[in-house]
């Protein structure tokens, strides 16, 4: 689980310049595949070797001039829940304002590390004078920076590295472990209450790798199970259930700590930008991962209704096309135990490693009957290929143009793999490499 460093801090002050000055180029690569929404405010990045997760709070402003305090109390509220070290940022020129003192009063009621960055401070020399009343916060570190001029910004990247280094990070549990994600009221407190009521399931109550967090393991058939993170899902959190920000920060937690995501989706309500967000999560961290359509049971149906449901379904999440898709109602428990089954199965397909033989095997007969296109007048020769790991599957093509083979035709040979060797449930990714003429 990579630590996350949330940026808060009230209006005006450079969140979002902070944001994308520390990221830069070394921001995530997102899937450029339709149907993967986008706008997300947090992305992967490290400093001296350690990578973390930096999350902009700035989204959780209003889009109008109304800018209402209780918002800027949520995002504080938010990263003192989710984040392993906070930047609280706040502007020299303007000094400590009531706003300010709010936000603090909030990051001070949890023992999290919290670094005061004051920012749009040009001349550090010039301005050292005028920074010594933001100690006045009350946080042990303040370090002067100039988000746009990139100055000091260094400085301020090393505190976070020597927060996390000291971030103790507890033992895992045993166990196959399933991230129920998901919107606000698609189920997924009823479905975790469900699998731990049913019939052969001991539960038991363990400690997280994230603060605040509870992780919930259970035995089905023999088999050990964990839900990850029942925190947010078992008690009810203070910030409102309804906070968009808040259920896809949890879930991309949730995600980077899963063996198998678990998409709860409201059958009733259908697909929505904010399910595709958080399923995208799933899919950019390579995880396998199933789709479960819950409330079933309150959908009308005839002959047609789940063929149709799921017709549409591959339709808006192309990217998603290997992903198995359960119809349950965790309120019943129509269909629940079977995604303890396919869990399972999908797991076993996501760590299983082909041959080199068989692979070849496999690839000859693919270009035999669809042989890559030429391209720029240059025919392109696939010499080979290897699995190179596993969890998630990679694959390694070796060819002679490697920058002239056509995404599309690696589909192809994705789709070949996959309908000899499986892989259900499961992204595969697939990298070509230029074959060395020795």
């Amino acid at each position: 689980m990579k630590p996350i460093v949330a940026i808060v801090g009230r209006p005006n002050v450079g969140k979002s310049t902070l944001f994308n000055k520390l990221v830069g180029e070394r921001a995530a690569i997102v899937d450029n595949q339709p149907g993967v929404t986008r706008d997300r405010l947090y992305r992967e990045t490290e400093w001296s070797g350690t990578e973390f997760v930096l999350v902009d709070t700035g989204g959780l402003e209003p889009r109008n001039n109304e800018f209402m305090m209780s918002n800027i109390k949520k995002q504080a509220e938010v990263a003192m829940l989710e984040a392993s070290v906070i930047i609280f940022l706040v502007e020299a020129k303007a000094g400590i304002t009531a706003l300010d003192e709010e936000i603090a009063t909030i990051l001070r009621r949890k023992n999290k590390p919290v670094i005061v960055v004051v920012n749009k401070v040009d001349n550090l020399q010039k301005q050292n004078d005028d920074l010594y009343e933001f100690w006045g916060l009350g946080f042990d570190d303040m370090i002067p920076v100039s988000a746009e001029h990139k100055i000091n910004l260094g400085d301020m990247l090393d505190s976070v590295i020597g927060h996390i280094e000291k971030l103790e990070i507890p033992e895992e549990e045993d166990g196959l472990k399933l991230a129920i994600i998901g919107r606000p009221n698609a189920g997924k407190s009823s479905l975790t209450n469900r699998l731990c009521g049913a019939e052969r399931v001991i539960v038991s109550d363990i400690a997280g790798t994230t603060r605040d967090a509870i992780d919930t393991s259970f035995e089905y058939n023999d088999e050990k199970y964990v839900i990850i993170d029942t925190a947010g899902i078992r008690r009810k959190s203070k910030i409102e259930e309804d906070l968009e920000y808040y259920s896809v920060l949890r879930a991309m937690k949730s995600i980077n700590r899963a063996d198998v995501a678990v998409m709860m989706l409201d059958a009733v309500e259908g697909l929505t930008d904010q399910d595709k967000r958080i399923v995208g999560m799933a899919h950019e961290n390579k995880k396998p991962t199933i789709i479960c359509v819950n409330k079933w049971d309150l959908v009308e149906k005839d002959g047609k209704t789940l063929k149709t449901f799921e017709e549409e379904l591959r339709a808006e999440l192309p990217f998603l096309s290997y992903a198995p898709i359960i119809f349950i109602s965790a309120l019943t428990g129509q269909r629940v135990l079977k995604i303890l089954e396919t869990a399972k199965y999908i797991y076993d397909e996501y760590t299983k490693r082909i041959s080199t033989g068989l692979l070849n095997t496999v690839l000859k007969d693919a270009i035999a009957v669809n042989e890559a296109p030429t391209r720029k007048g240059r025919a392109i020769k696939i010499n080979y290929a290897t699995q190179i790991s596993s969890a998630p599957p990679r694959f390694a093509l070796f060819c002679n143009h490697p920058d002239l083979l056509h995404f599309s035709y690696i589909r192809y040979i994705e789709n070949k793999f996959r309908e000899a060797f499986g892989f259900d449930g499961c992204p595969i990714e697939i990298v070509v490499n230029k074959k060395n003429d020795e």
